[in-house]
């Protein structure tokens, strides 16, 4: 997805006006009385803030004309269900929804197929959850969801987890000092193959050339299936000192083996 396009949907982004707050809240009372003018003024004063949320999604390899598009449909529907009296500035408001409705959007178009049933109650439960937000300004609890779907909480929980977009093993979720801790760092080992490195000498061979700290972080790492994070309390170290001592260890041994 090129993000940097300059003109995305026949709109030249280099271009978008941008509205303060006093401006938006004057068209407000215009769109309110029905003035189709003010809301168009609005939407166009508002698509810079489509554009920057759709650049968190530019590793998802869809076009950036659809999710630009639906982007502009999580605005609109904001700008409908949006309270003035609220004391909430509209982009605190609008984000999420924008957000919410891109994510929909690569849920439906995800290559993972989740049974009808249970994406009818994830959309149900998405909707209510909605409602219930733009009622109590506030996020709501699983248990508010089911009740008003007349469910068990159960299902919902299974229902929302079921849609998830699944994310790589690899995708980076913290930095420290340049060095990346990823996904699968976090994964604890459930499986008894461990034993499978006792098998091939070459490795214990390699193992004997770590010092004892590398030895121990490998050992409770692929031995004990324990996380960066568990090896980290365990020793006395921070997790992004395990994950660099981890790599260098790995790299040691390739040498090796």
């Amino acid at each position: 997805m090129h993000i940097s396009k300059v003109e995305i949907c026949g709109v030249n982004t280099a271009k978008l006006p941008v509205l303060t707050n006093e401006e938006m809240q004057k068209l407000f009372v215009k769109i309110k009385a029905g003035d189709l003018m003010a809301r168009e003024t609005f939407i166009k004063g508002n698509l810079r803030l489509v554009l920057s949320i759709i650049q968190r999604f530019n590793r998802r390899g869809e076009p950036v004309d659809d999710l630009f598009q639906v982007g502009c449909i999580g605005l609109i529907k904001a700008i409908d269900n949006f309270d003035l009296s609220q004391n909430v500035r509209f982009s605190t408001y609008a984000v999420p929804m924008i957000i919410g409705e891109i994510r929909r959007y690569l849920r439906d178009n995800n290559s993972i197929r989740v049974s009808r049933s249970l994406r009818d109650i994830a959309y149900k439960a998405l909707q209510a959850r909605d409602q219930l937000v733009h009622k109590n300004s506030k996020e709501p609890t699983v248990n508010e969801i089911a009740e008003i779907l007349g469910l068990p909480k159960e299902d919902v929980v299974f229902a929302l987890e079921a849609i998830q977009e699944p994310i790589s093993l690899f995708e980076p979720i913290y930095h420290d000092s340049g060095d990346a801790i990823f996904v699968v760092d976090q994964v604890k080992d459930e499986k008894e193959e461990d034993d499978l490195w006792l098998r091939d000498i070459t490795l214990k061979e390699a193992m004997g050339k770590l010092n004892t700290r590398e030895k121990e972080i490998l050992n409770l790492r692929f031995f004990e299936g324990k996380t960066q994070m568990e090896v980290a309390d365990e020793i006395g170290i921070s997790q992004a000192q395990v994950s660099r001592l981890e790599k260098n260890a790995l790299r040691q041994m390739r040498k090796y083996v």
